[in-house]
């Protein structure tokens, strides 16, 4: 339960901050001012289904150790017994609306970072279907008064939900290092900083739920009740309190490193983009000579112009 507390008690000063963040304008860039609504109604709803989640489960410990103690089996048998009492099926449903809500963030960042490619998306939206399908099952047999630990399809449920982070971590890495490769190549001084510090936040950022839900997917598969207990209890808080962490530091515009945002700025590049890299790299070259009204851009070092890429990004 200390554990519990601990999280949770993160979990709210970050949601706090999220919220501030995210209620004040951006000071580099105004990317994130698209979804503001969004990320704030997402911050809204996973803080109150974590808060009834825990309540709940901080009212039964209290059962456990202070008003059924002197209970037949005492406070063990009441563990086991934990879907016999309502209060728990509440703070389970809850926990997994909120871990579909969390998994839903991951979906859209991923589908962004690929520009809504439907290779992506197709095998993505069908493990998250599958995931949802999982988490009714284990809920509809809590409700039947079946014993947690012995719900089967709860550790489908943990395997299909940390495939399903650590797919999209593999996703986003792969895509932002293909992007830094092409950028390498076609600007040979190009500072791909901003690259690396997006794959860090998210490799951080998933790699603290992943590991915490694999140590829940082996206690759980070898019937370590105690530390299935302290993993079910905390996991929820720990993916929130993950994802809590992209969003503060894009709202605040810390997504790249001081010292990479006080580089020298370089010199201006322009480079003209068709529509699509595809379609520019299948032109000839007459039809590239006849179409000189493309849209130009130009590429910077600098830190204001490297913020602005990773706001939209990470975002």
């Amino acid at each position: 339960m200390m554990l519990l507390c601990t999280c949770y008690g993160i979990f709210f000063l970050l949601t706090v901050q999220a919220w501030m963040a995210l209620m004040q304008r951006p000071r580099h860039g105004g990317k994130i001012a698209d979804n503001r609504l969004a990320l704030l109604f997402y911050v809204f709803i996973t803080f109150v289904l974590g808060t009834i989640s825990f309540l709940m489960n901080a009212r039964y410990t209290e059962m456990i150790w202070i008003d059924l103690r002197d209970a037949p089996g005492g406070p063990l048998a009441l563990i086991e017994d934990y879907m016999n009492y309502r209060i728990n099926f509440v703070a389970l449903a809850t926990g997994h609306i909120q871990e579909w809500f969390m998994q839903v963030l991951l979906l859209h960042r991923c589908f962004v970072i690929w520009n809504w490619s439907r290779w992506v998306m197709v095998p993505m939206i069908t493990l998250y279907v599958a995931m949802i399908a999982f988490s009714i099952i284990v809920l509809v047999e809590a409700g039947s008064g079946v014993a947690f630990y012995n719900i089967v399809m709860e550790l489908a449920y943990l395997c299909v939900e940390v495939g399903l982070t650590v797919i999209y971590t593999v996703l986003v890495i792969n895509r932002l290092f293909a992007m830094r490769g092409r950028m390498r190549q076609v600007v040979a001084q190009y500072d791909s900083s901003t690259y690396n510090t997006i794959a860090l936040m998210v490799v951080e950022s998933a790699a603290l739920y992943t590991v915490f839900a694999i140590v829940f997917i082996v206690a759980f598969a070898t019937y370590s009740n105690g530390l299935t207990t302290l993993c079910f209890l905390s996991i929820g808080k720990i993916q929130g309190i993950a994802q809590l962490f992209i969003i503060i530091r894009v709202a605040r515009g810390r997504a790249v490193t001081h010292e990479w945002s006080t580089r020298t700025p370089a010199i201006p590049t322009a480079m003209a983009f068709s529509s699509t890299v595809s379609d520019f790299t299948g032109m000839t070259d007459n039809e590239r000579i006849g179409n000189p009204e493309q849209n130009v851009v130009q590429l910077y070092a600098d830190s204001e112009k490297a913020t602005e890429v990773t706001v939209s990004t990470a975002a």
